[in-house]
């Protein structure tokens, strides 16, 4: 026989199970916490047992799509080198965003219920440090000119979160996730060390530096 804490956990967990659907589908503002304890076949004193409001249960299915965001990246982070596996976790943290859940979870309601700073905090929290870690790798490796971890990766992280806005708002999210990836690749290229630059320049950059180039050459 289930004890009392075995049977409280199952509600929670059932109560979050239930608003992490209706949030990632229906959307925070058109949720009820009438609707919530409904659909999971509880009481309200229930639900207040486990939360105080409607934005506590949504930061607790924010928290743990945020865990779960994270935890793929790092599993999709595989690659020969140190930079090929940063460089497969970015990706993957954008092929995430064009999931409807994770649009409407964290890059759509998210700040707007609980407010930009307390949302970039949690962004931070769960996903951060593993594109420190990706960037402290490829460093050592040779790949990223050593400088220290924390600003560069904050920039960089800043790029994917708005490239991952661009994917959620898109009428045409694949289309998007192509146009954003694209960029982003460009981006990191910039800091390899020139010797490691998988990207050969364009026809026509290559052209315009021969020019640049034949012009600064003394005349014979």
């Amino acid at each position: 026989m289930a004890t009392n804490e075995e049977r409280s956990e199952a509600t929670r967990a059932r109560l979050l199970a239930i608003a992490r659907k209706r949030f990632g589908t229906k959307g925070y503002a058109a949720t009820s916490v009438e609707d919530l304890v409904r659909r999971a076949g509880v009481t309200k004193g229930a639900f207040y047992h486990h939360f105080d409001d409607k934005k506590s249960v949504f930061l607790a299915v924010l928290e743990d799509a945020q865990q779960r965001l994270a935890q793929a990246c790092v599993a999709a982070a595989r690659g020969e080198d140190a930079w090929e596996r940063a460089l497969a976790g970015c990706h993957a943290f954008l092929e995430a965003c064009t999931d409807p859940e994770i649009q409407q979870i964290i890059l759509l309601d998210g700040p707007v219920v609980l407010g930009w700073e307390t949302w970039r905090e949690i962004d931070y929290r769960y996903s951060l440090g593993a594109l420190e870690a990706g960037l402290r790798e490829s460093m050592a490796a040779g790949f990223v000119r050593p400088r220290p971890t924390k600003p560069l990766a904050h920039l960089l992280f800043g790029a994917l979160c708005e490239g991952a806005m661009v994917i959620a708002r898109a009428k045409k999210p694949r289309e998007a996730l192509a146009t954003v990836t694209r960029e982003v690749d460009e981006l990191l290229d910039g800091i390899l060390v020139p010797e490691k630059r998988r990207r050969s320049p364009e026809p026509g950059d290559r052209a315009s530096r021969r020019s640049a180039n034949s012009r600064r050459s003394p005349s014979r």
